[in-house]
């Protein structure tokens, strides 16, 4: 798995270049979760200087309001902005760490939290968004809002996201950077980045350290 250690700077410096724009694609059929041939490589990233959890205080899947810091404070935390109507990267994210989740003893699941966060809050209602996560995992926790209070949120991570915007053939999408940050539950800092190519043996190899609040 490809194990690179680079500072959090350098990193936010070339997250908030790279946006995919998710909803680009026309896969109509349900994503498959990815799972690696080639083991032998490390997909996370180790941040020498771990980031900050963001200050966002947004709305939960049943309407009622959801302070990151807080609810997952002292907890081992996933966080990854996407959409709902993404048919393809957001839903093969959230799928390869639901899988990767499943491996783990009940208890360390029961610890994990994995945040949601919509870049599409006009059409990802609380209603949309519990509809759609307990279609993959329904401990995952999802998250709307104002979009300028998320897209702050997500830039404190590096990640750049853009408001939803017609793509050439009239198709709504929204570009944002597709990475999962991982927040150790010993500093609450998010230590561990993985981009889109990361898959369920990742996950699966990686989230019981993480768990620990460990390298992977």
């Amino acid at each position: 798995m490809r194990k690179k250690t680079f500072a959090a700077a350098a990193l936010l410096a070339a997250a908030t270049m790279t946006l995919s724009a998710c909803g680009s694609g026309d896969n109509s059929k349900n994503p498959v979760a990815v799972v690696s041939e080639d083991t032998s490589k490390k997909a996370a990233t180790i941040l020498d200087k771990p980031f900050g959890k963001p200050d966002l205080v947004l709305t939960d899947t049943h309407g009622k309001k959801y302070d990151f810091r807080k609810e997952t404070a002292g907890r081992p935390t996933l966080i990854y902005f996407g959409y709902t109507h993404c048919p393809d990267i957001c839903p093969l994210t959230m799928n390869n760490i639901a899988v990767a989740k499943k491996s783990l003893p009940k208890a360390e699941q029961d610890k994990l939290r994995v945040v949601f966060v919509t870049t599409d809050p006009g059409r990802d209602t609380p209603a949309e968004l519990g509809k759609w996560l307990k279609g993959i995992d329904p401990q995952f926790i999802g998250l709307t809002g104002d979009f300028p209070t998320i897209q702050a949120g997500a830039r404190t991570l590096g990640i750049s996201i853009e408001p939803t915007k017609k793509d050439k053939n009239g198709k709504i999408v929204s570009e944002h950077g597709t990475q999962v940050i991982a927040f150790s539950p010993k500093t609450d800092g998010g230590y561990v980045l993985y981009d889109d190519q990361a898959t369920v043996d990742d996950y699966t190899k990686d989230l019981p350290k993480i768990i620990k609040g460990e390298n992977p």
